[in-house]
């Protein structure tokens, strides 16, 4: 019985490969892969495409259609940066997506607390392990974002990549996914560590995981949503001019309750004053 449920994870997985290596790829060029690299073969596959698209969007929309209208003109990075962002993220790329490929395999095994279908549990439960799933992920990124900051070894050897980009000028969507791979893959690691503690949709997982890309590019376009509780640019941004505040994630919740939080509007003030 239970094999027959965890053949529900490979189809989904297989209609996954179908969907992204099936339109792009002959079929002599990846069905006769181990599972393993049929998925990074594909993640590698769409999160670049995903990556690539988002920033081009963001950047289009923030630099060009609303330029003049919610960015001051020292807040504009050059093409020569973003390029610069483009590169370091890509040579990362293919370390980013070893990561939910070792999920999915777990996830196949039957190792983790993963369900197929919604209807296996109902609507109500799934929304309550979504929740949960949130939370601990945002817990776990909040101290792995922190303690690359604290400790200092790791913000010299590792998330000083990341910080390079300090200032609005330089800024970018595309700085979003610039990290040195192994600091951008145990920041990651949450959504996977999650998985073991509360049941969860796999695909839901899945597309939270990938969701990173858009969420990422949105708070380092320094352009500030003012929508509470989330962890917007403007919060975002203040992180990366001080290097001590709004370590959070999704939300500043966990910035809050840790007082490490920074609000854009009292930021302004300081500075006005």
């Amino acid at each position: 019985m239970e094999d027959k449920y965890l053949h529900l994870f490979l189809e989904e997985t297989s209609l996954y490969n179908n969907i992204v290596l099936g339109h792009l790829l002959p079929s002599s060029w990846w069905v006769s892969l181990p599972r393993f690299c049929q998925a990074w073969l594909r993640n590698y596959i769409a999160g670049s495409l995903l990556y690539l698209t988002t920033g081009f969007l963001c950047s289009f929309y923030v630099y060009y259609l609303k330029r003049n209208v919610n960015l001051p003109k020292d807040a504009v990075p050059t093409t020569k940066v973003m390029l610069l962002q483009i590169y370091v993220s890509m040579k990362a790329m293919p370390w980013y997506c070893a990561l939910p490929s070792v999920s999915e395999y777990m996830v196949e095994k039957g190792w983790t607390k993963c369900f197929a279908r919604v209807s296996d549990v109902g609507w109500l439960a799934y929304i309550a392990s979504l929740i949960a799933y949130l939370v601990v992920v945002e817990f776990l990124v909040y101290w792995a974002h922190r303690e690359m900051h604290d400790i200092k070894p790791l913000y010299k050897y590792l998330h000083v990549t990341h910080h390079k980009y300090n200032k609005r000028n330089i800024l970018s969507p595309f700085a979003g996914m610039a990290f040195q791979p192994l600091d951008g893959v145990v920041q990651a690691v949450p959504h996977v560590i999650a998985l073991f503690i509360v049941p969860t949709h796999f695909r839901s997982h899945i597309a939270l995981f990938f969701a990173e890309a858009i969420w990422t590019a949105n708070i380092h376009d320094c352009i500030h949503g003012k929508v509470w509780p989330i962890m917007g640019a403007g919060y975002h941004t203040i992180h990366h001019t001080t290097n001590r505040h709004n370590y959070g994630h999704y939300t500043i919740w966990m910035d809050w309750m840790l007082g490490t939080l920074r609000d854009p509007k009292e930021d302004a003030f300081q500075k006005a004053r």
